[in-house]
């Protein structure tokens, strides 16, 4: 379920046309980080590790709309950053991965 849900935003984001090319790199490589960090969380903390990934896929598909409602995208974001506050001290480079995510999809509503 993770890998699909990964690669469901994977996908969105190559065939984001809000996204020039650099930005669009640096969420590819962000995903593909947390792709890695999540794989890891699941093998201990499965659902949380569900969470996750389906809010990082839900803040990607706010901040990707064409027609973006900022109150949606900060509520999808807020709920990603939200899922990985508890693994601060467990999983640091997730909490890092996620924060960098949320801020980089925050900045494209503005």
């Amino acid at each position: 379920m993770i890998r699909e849900t990964i690669e469901k935003i994977e996908n969105r984001l190559q065939g984001a046309r809000t996204l020039d090319a650099d930005r669009r790199q640096e969420l590819q490589d962000l995903v593909s980080r947390l792709k890695t960090e999540v794989e890891d969380l699941s093998r201990t903390r499965s659902e949380h590790a569900e969470s996750i990934a389906g809010f990082a896929d839900l803040s990607s598909r706010e901040a990707m709309r064409e027609e973006q409602d900022p109150q949606l995208l900060q509520l999808a974001v807020k709920g990603l950053r939200e899922s990985a506050r508890e693994f601060e001290t467990t999983h640091p480079r997730l909490t890092e991965t996620v924060n960098t995510i949320c801020s980089t999809l925050s900045n494209l509503g503005i």
